[in-house]
């Protein structure tokens, strides 16, 4: 059988805690939904924030995802390193400890991230049925051929995590997905 799953394509944005939420937009502030993401429980919101690298460099419209994280986070792509004039690691998201710093800025005030900025690594998201049916585990590392429109090209080294709530998909960022030149809604397929 083989091991095919879909392709969400993640653009930078940014998590924000329940304090540095409030420091941005304001005392009691509660995030505005728009649109559900594609894993349960996690939501596009209305909010946008500008951030600023070491080099005073901003990107502005940098989107807010939901619910709020217990720290703030950051996730940009390789690209929009050479704007902001940083250098992340590539990390899990919510692996933050020792990464690269930034300055969010909102409407009501300002937050400093000492740490807190990545490019996420590619990953996908099972649930443990799919898993087990494939032989895979949460951790493993898998490599993936992707079938663009003009390039196949096969990603290594593509982490593999599992929970009961998630929906069977592949997370790249733009950057990956440009260069293969997929869209969100391609099928991948996992080669272990």
């Amino acid at each position: 059988m083989e091991k095919t799953v879909l392709v969400e394509i993640s653009a930078r944005h940014l998590h924000v805690s329940e304090e540095h939420l409030e420091i941005l937009f304001g005392k009691g502030y509660e995030l505005t939904k728009i649109k559900d993401l594609s894993q349960p429980g996690q939501y596009a919101c209305k909010e946008q924030l500008t951030i600023v690298g070491p080099s005073m460099r901003a990107i502005e419209g940098v989107r807010v995802l939901g619910p709020e994280r217990k720290r703030s986070q950051v996730e940009i792509s390789r690209t929009d390193t050479f704007v902001l004039k940083v250098s992340p690691p590539v990390r899990p998201s919510g692996d933050i400890k020792g990464s690269e710093r930034m300055v969010i800025v909102g409407p009501k005030g300002s937050v400093y991230l000492n740490e807190g900025v990545i490019i996420a690594n590619r990953h996908i998201h099972l649930t443990p049925q799919y898993a087990q049916q494939h032989d895979i585990k949460d951790g493993d590392w898998v490599d993936v051929v992707c079938h663009g429109k003009e390039k196949t090209t096969k990603f290594y080294d593509v982490q593999i995590r599992v929970r009961d709530d998630f929906n069977v998909e592949m997370h790249i960022d733009t950057d990956d997905a440009n260069a293969v030149g997929i869209g969100n809604g391609a099928r991948v397929t996992l080669v272990k």
